[in-house]
């Protein structure tokens, strides 16, 4: 519970800074494809605590629009196609994976996905919908270069996924504010 409560006040505090590392590619170069704020992560962080181990899978429009879903583990069948973005490194548990669907994920493949949170109530099918806050995805378009880099790399789809295979785990995907993940060219910075 100690690393619980540490884990929250690093969130609180703006102590991760501008940290995004990679899951889905060793590369340091490699861009990760989905990440999350570090209020989000707070939020998640106590919802974890609540409900045990949980999963996020991105919206396709039904039931709340394209928010992200957050599940307990196993409560939403995965399916076969379905492409695994990242496995997010929050609180203390062995990582929450980030899933979308394998269509929407040939629209979105060229975007980093940003978990963030806001006030207000989602769908009453997310674990975070009784809190009065909603998680919210943004997005940035990937670089060229990004697109290149990301190019080379094969998804782990849920087939794979049910077969063992696993990205390497490269540490945490919290980014301090939404606009660390996405800064725009001489932007004032908060």
């Amino acid at each position: 519970m100690v690393a619980r409560r540490d884990f929250a006040e690093r969130c609180r505090s703006g102590g991760f800074g501008p940290i995004v590392v990679t899951v889905s590619d060793p590369r340091p170069e490699s861009p990760p494809r989905a990440v999350i704020t570090a209020a989000a992560a707070e939020l998640l962080a106590r919802l974890q605590d609540r409900h045990g181990p949980l999963m996020f899978h991105q919206s396709g429009g039904c039931c709340d629009g394209s928010s992200p879903m957050c599940y307990p583990a196993g409560e939403f069948i995965v399916g076969d196609r379905d492409v695994l973005l990242a496995i997010l490194d929050v609180g203390d548990s062995p990582g929450v994976p980030v899933w979308i669907s394998g269509p929407q994920f040939e629209a979105w493949k060229h975007t980093q996905v940003i978990i963030d949170v806001v006030p207000g109530r989602g769908s009453g099918f997310s674990v975070e919908a009784p809190e009065g806050m909603r998680f919210l995805t943004r997005g940035r378009a990937f670089t060229d270069d990004e697109n290149r880099l990301l190019a080379g790399q094969t998804p782990v789809t849920g087939a794979d996924y049910a077969r063992g295979m696993r990205p390497p785990a490269t540490g945490t995907h919290v980014v301090g504010d939404p606009i660390d993940a996405c800064p725009i060219p001489n932007a004032p910075r908060r």
